[in-house]
């Protein structure tokens, strides 16, 4: 049964926890051009290991490591000529852990704006970043992912070329948005744009036509409130995978404090707020996952 018969059914859909944090925990070091992009490349094997991890842990929708690997963000690192080689080889190295789990899970496929080097003064012209964007959505469709997952979408511009690119494809698109609190005001901003409502993009991208909007990538204090954001404009099924600890280019920091136990205590906050789907941004691991699995979240 696939996510969408079960979130009709009311049930809960796990996700997996952070596969570049994770890759990062086990060993493999980030890039300062696309982050975890590259380990599709120089480290099959512990991704393979990450994602068979999470499928362990109950995953059952697991996502490719995709994030920072559109033509652009590849050739901000040098490799932009291996794009076709390199998204494949995610893909299928995500269908390789399925397989070898002997579990019937589903395969998301991540598209980010993810902006090269990190630096947003480097993307491309609008036109060639769509079409970038568009190569992205459609080699993902044909390497047999089940969906398309947009992560970390929180702007007016980039974010809809991204949402336009993955509908064309066909698939269901998960639309994922990121916002952050601001200390001494209320309200959501974007999450790495403080000056940006968080308003602002929901009303943009909501009116495309996802299939399920999730708040990952985000702050857990920013959780409740984006979903209670989005459940005022939006009837669809809702899902979470919130961040925890901190990043500083390239690397993630670990949060000790950020104990599966309190991510499930979490969660159920988030099942009650009418989120289906659950699971893990940056900073989860495998344990935290398997916390959610074992837990009674209804």
């Amino acid at each position: 049964m696939g996510w969408q018969e079960r979130i009709e059914r009311d049930e809960i859909v796990l996700i997996d926890g952070g596969t570049g944090s994770e890759l990062q925990r086990r060993g493999v070091p980030m890039s300062e051009a696309n982050w975890s992009g590259l380990a599709v490349k120089t480290h099959p094997d512990i991704l393979r290991e990450v994602h068979q991890a999470y499928i362990a842990a109950g995953a059952e929708v697991i996502i490719t490591n995709t994030f920072g690997t559109a033509r652009f963000q590849l050739a901000a690192a040098g490799i932009g000529d291996e794009f076709e080689a390199v998204n494949r080889q995610a893909v299928s190295l995500a269908m390789e852990a399925r397989e070898a789990s002997g579990v019937r899970v589903e395969i998301a496929g991540s598209m980010s704006n993810l902006p090269p080097r990190f630096d947003p003064g480097a993307y491309p012209d609008p036109d060639a970043e769509l079409a970038d964007l568009r190569e992205m959505a459609h080699l993902l469709a044909d390497s047999g992912v089940d969906l398309i997952a947009l992560e970390m979408m929180q702007d007016t511009h980039h974010a809809p070329r991204a949402m336009q690119a993955a509908l064309e494809v066909g698939l269901p698109v998960w639309l994922g948005v990121s916002c952050r609190t601001v200390p001494g005001a209320s309200g959501l901003v974007s999450f790495d744009l403080p000056s940006l409502d968080f308003a602002e993009p929901i009303d943009t991208l909501l009116g495309m036509g996802p299939a399920l909007v999730t708040v990952m990538h985000s702050e857990i204090p920013a959780v409740l409130p984006a979903l209670a954001m989005i459940r005022e404009r939006w009837d669809g099924p809702l899902g979470a995978y919130p961040e925890v600890g901190y990043f500083t280019r390239p690397n993630w920091h670990f949060d000790p404090e950020a104990t599966p136990e309190k991510l499930v205590a979490h969660a159920r906050e988030w099942v009650g707020a009418g989120a289906r789907v659950i699971g893990g941004c940056c900073g989860t691991t495998p344990e935290h996952i398997a916390a959610l699995r074992d837990a009674e979240l209804r």
